[in-house]
């Protein structure tokens, strides 16, 4: 499922991420990345909060289109990423390029830009 405002009008695209979407694997969401970014985004939202927990690989796809929007001006945004989640961006260092805004379950997640929450 993708929301947002049209690129062209501000550039932006949500991408709710939900187990449905995740079902069978990355396919699907690389599709609505792949959808966001025909579309010119230069900023992407993921929104994660209806996801339990996230594998590496969906990681290098965030980074896949984060290059993309990077080159464009802009980025990609995690929003609601889980404790598990968060502790893989710090392991991998991936805090320091992706913005992660407001994330979920136990103290000490990923939170804003290069800043780990305390």
């Amino acid at each position: 499922m993708t929301s947002g405002v049209p690129a062209g009008e501000d550039d932006e695209v949500v991408v709710v991420l939900d187990p449905e979407v995740l079902a069978d694997g990355l396919a699907d969401a690389r599709w609505l990345l792949h959808d966001a970014l025909l579309r010119g985004a230069r900023r992407i939202v993921v929104d994660l909060a209806r996801v339990d927990s996230l594998a590496s690989p969906a990681l290098a796809t965030f980074l896949w289109a984060h290059r993309i929007c990077r080159a464009r001006g802009g980025g990609v945004v995690l929003r609601g990423a889980d404790g598990r989640t968060s502790d893989m961006l710090r392991r991998t260092g991936l805090w320091r390029v992706l913005q992660v805004q407001g994330g979920r379950g136990r103290r000490g997640g990923v939170r804003g830009r290069g800043a780990p929450a305390s």
